[in-house]
């Protein structure tokens, strides 16, 4: 009788970290003339010849638990995909897209609208190809809310820097800005811990608030990012104070990375990019606002003009198609780079560097930030990053001034899709404390990969 322990059989990278092996192992039986032994798995079996670093090797390993918490929150979120593309019958027929005014359409844009309202759990959807970024859905969702005399609250500190602009925070040299147009603003610093002020929260309101905005993301913000938990406890306190107060979430960053979205705790409308996590690193633009059905008409007439409704706007068949799928790869692409994100946080803490999130804890975006505390190390960061990208190896990124950001910013994003966050990516802007911001990845091993190459430079 031969007895073969089952985890020494292969060497070999797994789906998810191989866990640590105790004493006990599984064993099976098999009939054979005579003993043959073989050796059990040990560290230096797992060594040989893999592709990465022993400091990632010895990260991959320890994060068994987390990873495997991961790929079942991917079985959720894909359920409930499949589930909505199942209720609206999704087709080859609806990937023919159109052409023009858009009139003559084949259904495939009223079916992803409906599959994406039922995904992210709000009355209606419009996903288009026409919102140039995340910057543009969310500019289309507060000029639905606001008029003149209404005020903007932003109960999550300082928003996104290229919302600046559009708020009027940042002069937009007389461009159209909510502050042209007479719209006052004010924020609710964070707390001392990145998050939530619950206390300086529940007396923000004035009368005129009209819309709170919250950011879900971190954005370039040294601060933790929300969890539909926390958001919908910050919805409560808003309404208690004025039921008429209308909340905005700039949901960028943080779509399937929890099991449910925030329309299902009380936000009035939710925008995002189709480059970052809704895409599946495939759709090659486009954006989206999903929430309350009068508020989304309301954000369409921004996109397009007053009376054209949302049926209209033409989109490519093989954009459409490219939306279908990419929403379909989502929650896959999403578990992927939660997984680079927490092996991100486990190595760089390991050489003593602040990080956020923490190592081990629960992700509510797919950004991983690092304070790497010197320009020289986020430039070596960044050019370690793109020299391991697949687009773009033997470019080197140089840091500079880009349209809607405040501050020099560099970029490494060797992508597919122009300026894809769903791809693996990192940028940050140069200033103090010289944060790296990491997002992306179609697999965890790609920012294995990477890692090794950052490691010999800083």
């Amino acid at each position: 009788m031969l007895c073969l322990n089952v985890w020494g059989l292969s060497c070999a990278i797994r789906g998810y970290p191989a866990p640590t092996l105790k004493a006990s192992v599984p064993t099976f039986t098999v009939r054979s003339s005579s003993q043959v032994s073989l050796p059990s798995i040990n560290h230096e079996c797992h060594q040989s010849g893999s592709p990465f670093v022993p400091e990632v090797i010895e990260a991959v390993e320890s994060l068994y638990s987390e990873f495997r918490a991961v790929d079942d929150l991917v079985a959720r979120n894909t359920t409930r995909v499949l589930k909505a593309f199942r209720n609206v019958r999704v087709g080859s027929h609806h990937f023919t897209g159109c052409t023009g005014y858009g009139h003559d359409e084949a259904g495939g844009r009223e079916a992803l609208d409906q599959a994406f309202a039922e995904i992210v759990g709000a009355e209606s959807a419009i996903v288009r190809s026409q919102f140039f970024s995340g910057t543009h859905a969310i500019t289309c969702a507060l000029f639905a809310f606001l008029r003149p005399g209404d005020e903007l609250l932003a109960v999550a500190g300082a928003p996104y820097d290229t919302l600046e602009e559009v708020i009027g925070k940042r002069d937009s040299h007389g461009m159209g800005s909510l502050k042209d147009f007479g719209v006052k603003y004010r924020e609710v610093p964070l707390a001392e811990d990145g998050g939530l002020d619950w206390d300086k929260l529940v007396k923000a309101l004035k009368p005129e608030t009209k819309c709170a905005l919250l950011q879900r993301s971190r954005g370039y913000s040294w601060r933790r990012s929300l969890s539909v938990h926390e958001i919908g406890k910050a919805i409560k306190i808003i309404k208690m104070q004025n039921p008429n107060c209308l909340v905005m979430v700039d949901n960028c960053y943080g779509e399937f990375v929890e099991s449910i979205e925030p329309p299902l705790v009380g936000a009035d409308l939710i925008a995002g990019s189709l480059i970052k996590n809704p895409g599946g690193t495939i759709a090659p633009c486009g954006g989206y606002v999903a929430g309350k059905e009068m508020w989304v008409k309301a954000a369409a007439a921004r996109l397009s003009a007053p009376g054209l409704g949302i049926n209209c706007g033409s989109t490519p068949g093989d954009i459409m198609r490219s939306f279908f799928q990419g929403l379909f790869l989502s929650p896959q692409m999403v578990g992927e780079a939660i997984k680079g994100t927490l092996l991100i946080a486990e190595v760089m803490a390991s050489r003593g560097y602040k990080v956020e999130p923490l190592p081990r804890v629960p992700r509510h975006d797919t950004v991983q930030a690092v304070q790497l505390r010197s320009r020289e190390r986020l430039l070596a960061f960044c050019e370690a990053v793109q020299r391991s990208s697949p687009v773009g190896s033997f470019t080197k990124p140089v840091a500079g001034t880009t349209p809607g950001y405040a501050s020099e910013v560099i970029f490494a994003d060797g992508t597919f899709i122009d300026g894809s966050t769903s791809e693996l990516s990192c940028d940050g802007p140069l200033r103090e404390p010289y944060a790296v911001y990491c997002q992306g990845g179609t697999h965890w091993t790609q920012w294995g990969l990477v890692l090794g190459e950052v490691l010999k430079l800083i």
